[in-house]
């Protein structure tokens, strides 16, 4: 992004929506939704920086070759003339009725074999070469037309992709891609293990996508695995078809493209190698967590190694698409807000600047309500909001957060545990991932989110949970990892399948079985109303004597690891459910079962204590404290999700705030659903 003085803060704006409307430029029309009343109320905000047009490419190419941008050029003239950035996205997300009705074949078709009709949003076959023609064309009239345009901060590609199609397009470009891939037929019918149930292909020609069709979507996780990659791949494609372009008028320009949350389809972790900066979409659920949304924010975070990321959309009240949309409370938005650029944004932008007349999102949040002026709750909690980031300036900005923990996060094995037909119907990544990092989030200890193909080297503990599928290597570079003097922990369901979801044949957990020092014989899936207890033998020192633990139930074998604690009931009673395996200089853990979040958390704060890694800084519970650094300042941020005063403890540091200018040391009291953005001195 170009050099800032602060954070960018503003976010979507669509003026195109009412352009119809009568006067609608003209600056005395004090009640109509006029420009120059909307460049008023933004420098009134703090706003410095303005995405558009997202959703514009049939007013800016009516018909194909046909361009309109006079409107365009008008409105961004207007935003730089009165100091603001822009932030200008291809409208590539929502192509024009004339492109699919003149041109079918960009339409997809979904996963029964229907092939779709024009309408919607992201809707539009991904490896289609007459949408990737016509996207990468008007790609090139934004790029000819504003890549020097002294206005443009950053390019936004498209929006929120993650189209799955199923098309004769796809099923001949999937063929390449297994032939590219695999080489033979024969080495294909090997990764797939076709034999089974008599699948044998002896041509790539006979390869056939998994749909409802045939049911391959559902019983050949192998077959599944491979499509949702190439899906992967073909996007990161379409995406670079545009980025190609606009790098080509003005490289020094950055581009991303917004991520949709824990969007499972695609795999973030490969589309976002092909991005200048992560983009990201966060729209809570109102029961969220204040952990769980930290989560997405580390994992958008550690997406391109810890580099900060564009905070692209958050609704400034209450979004419009959930069964309920419940307001965002006094102070919400702020600690929303002061959240994400808590753990790595280096923006903060909203969806949308102003109300939509019509449409799906009618009643989906703005800055800007349908009132049209500033004499509401919203509007002045964002001015608030905007003036302290504009107090704040530039202090962190391209900060990074150190962390002596990570987390591995792999969306292949996301894929394939949830593909795979049993132990249990109910396995669930994302919720196993987000109770062990909760189990660290609790004691303010940062935390790096980062695929297995990352570097391990700047880390001390890894934590692995079911780390079902482990490609080639991981488990080696795990074991050289603990070997070195680090510490793993690991748990039930991992070690089992390579990267075609093959079972690694020999005792359970495969290549991991060494550096644990155990191997497991079965694993039982209890029903959701079973369960069992972890006994503590006293070999870790635990608050507790026992723990309750169900869903699934290694039964294991010790060989050099020590048991920790066994079960206590069932046929399997006495047999170990945790242990610890000594290996050359490091300590490997081993969790066989699922346990409650009270032994995760006690677990965790014998280990980060064994290891010595400390939290930022002590604090009542719910409150969150993180760190971000840069070449100028460590910047301490302390947010309070509790609704009454709490307190954090600094110790014998001395922080300023940055805000108020006021000095903390020691033990303070933070007001409830109140931030604290502090320098440390």
């Amino acid at each position: 992004m170009k050099k800032a003085d602060r954070i960018y803060y503003g976010g979507d704006y669509n003026p195109d929506q009412w352009l119809e409307y009568p006067d609608i430029l003209e600056e005395d029309q004090w009640d109509e939704a006029t420009i120059a009343k909307d460049m008023r109320l933004f420098k009134k905000a703090g706003i410095n920086l303005l995405t558009l047009p997202v959703f514009s490419w049939a007013k800016l190419e009516p018909d194909e070759g046909v361009y309109d941008f006079e409107w365009l050029d008008k409105i961004i003239d207007q935003i730089w003339a009165n100091g603001i950035y822009v932030c200008l996205a291809t409208p590539t997300t929502a192509q024009p009725a004339w492109l699919s009705t003149r041109y079918p074949e960009v339409l997809p078709v979904d996963i029964q074999g229907r092939k779709r009709t024009h309408g919607m949003r992201v809707f539009f076959c991904v490896n289609s070469l007459k949408y990737r023609e016509r996207a990468a064309a008007i790609a090139e009239e934004f790029a000819k037309r504003y890549a020097h345009h002294p206005a443009l901060a950053m390019w936004h590609v498209s929006n929120e992709y993650g189209t799955y199609c199923y098309c004769p397009t796809c099923q001949a470009k999937f063929r390449l891609w297994l032939r590219k891939r695999y080489g033979s037929v024969q080495e294909l019918n090997n990764r797939w293990h076709t034999t089974f149930w008599g699948r044998i292909l002896t041509s790539f020609e006979e390869v056939t996508l998994p749909t409802e069709l045939n049911d391959d979507y559902r019983f050949n996780p192998a077959i599944q695995l491979d499509y949702m990659r190439f899906v992967t791949d073909s996007t990161a494609e379409c995406f670079l078809n545009e980025y190609r372009v606009l790098k080509k008028y003005n490289p020094e320009i950055p581009i991303q493209t917004n991520m949709s949350g824990y969007i499972k389809k695609l795999d973030q972790s490969e589309l976002t190698k092909n991005l200048d900066v992560v983009g990201w979409d966060n729209y809570p659920w109102p029961d969220d967590p204040p952990y769980f949304v930290a989560m997405k924010h580390d994992i958008m975070r550690g997406l391109k190694g810890g580099q900060s990321y564009v905070l692209t959309e958050q609704s400034p009240n209450q979004q419009n698409w959930q069964p309920y949309n419940r307001l965002k409370r006094p102070g919400e938005v702020r600690l929303l807000s002061y959240q994400a650029m808590a753990h790595g944004a280096d923006t903060c932008l909203f969806f949308q600047m102003r109300q939509s007349i019509a449409g799906q999102e009618k009643f989906h949040g703005a800055i800007i309500s349908h009132a049209g002026h500033e004499n509401t709750r919203v509007f002045r909690e964002c001015e608030a909001l905007g003036h302290e980031l504009e107090t704040i300036g530039d202090a962190f900005l391209t900060a990074r957060t150190p962390a002596k923990v990570a987390i591995l996060f792999d969306w292949n094995n996301w894929w394939a545990l949830e593909l795979a037909s049993g132990p249990s119907k109910d396995m669930d990544y994302l919720k196993t991932i987000s109770r062990y990092y909760h189990a660290l989030y609790r004691k303010n200890i940062s935390v790096d989110i980062i695929n297995p193909s990352a570097s391990f080297d700047n880390y001390e503990l890894i934590v692995a949970p079911m780390l079902y599928m482990t490609k080639e290597g991981v488990a080696e570079r795990l074991t050289e990892f603990v070997g070195k003097g680090n510490t793993l922990v690991t748990t039930v369901m991992s070690g089992l399948v390579d990267e075609n979801d093959r079972c690694i044949f020999g005792e359970y957990p495969g290549k991991l079985k060494e550096v644990l020092g155990i191997w497991v014989e079965e694993v039982d899936a209890l029903r959701p109303y079973e369960s069992n207890r972890m006994l503590i033998n006293g070999q870790m020192p635990l608050p507790k004597e026992s723990y309750s633990c169900g869903f699934l139930c290694d039964l294991l074998h010790t060989r050099q690891a020590e048991a920790l604690a066994y079960y206590e009931s069932d046929f399997y009673a006495g047999m170990p459910c945790v242990t610890r395996n000594q290996y050359k200089n490091g300590t490997a853990y081993y969790i066989g079962t699922d346990p409650d979040d009270e032994f995760l958390a006690d677990f965790f704060d014998q280990v980060t204590k064994d290891c010595k890694i400390t939290p930022v800084y002590e604090a009542q519970e719910n409150v969150e404290v993180t760190r971000r650094v840069n070449e100028k300042e460590t910047t301490i941020f302390v947010l309070n999700h509790n609704q009454t005063p709490s307190w954090v403890d600094f110790g014998e540091d001395s922080l300023t705030n940055l805000v108020t200018k006021e000095t903390k040391t020691g033990r303070c009291e933070i007001a409830g659903r109140d931030v604290w953005v502090l320098k440390k001195n």
